[in-house]
């Protein structure tokens, strides 16, 4: 259960902080950062998933250190940190693949869940 997962995005004009709420500037918006750190660790969890098994997030703590402008190549990177039972926690990070920049620490701890199990409960 040591998964790991690296992903990239290309900044759009619907991943600005102005665009998300989350701010005045065309810039990469720390919610949509946080959203792509989130699929890093879903896609390195997935492996580990059985039948019917999913995982949800349930912690982050993310610094977002630079801004990205509109067009800039990121990559995500998320490796597990601690594994236990269900418990996952990732190490997540950032970095602009154009100008070198890291854009981004943190980690994400996510719960591995039975998916039918987990929607009756709401």
């Amino acid at each position: 259960m040591t998964g790991t997962a690296t992903l990239t995005f290309t900044v759009g004009e619907d991943d600005t902080a102005l665009a998300l709420g989350s701010g005045s500037l065309p810039v990469l918006g720390t919610p949509r950062l946080l959203a792509w750190c989130e699929a890093a660790t879903c896609a390195a969890v997935d492996p580990d998933l059985g039948e019917g098994e999913t995982s949800v997030g349930t912690r982050v703590q993310l610094e977002h250190l630079a801004a990205s402008p509109v067009g800039a190549r990121i990559e995500v990177s998320a490796a597990t940190s601690y594994a236990d039972g269900r418990l996952r926690r990732f190490t997540v990070s950032a970095r602009d693949l154009d100008s070198g920049k890291v854009l981004a620490a943190g980690e994400v701890t996510r719960v591995v869940v039975d998916a039918e199990r987990f929607l009756s409960r709401l």
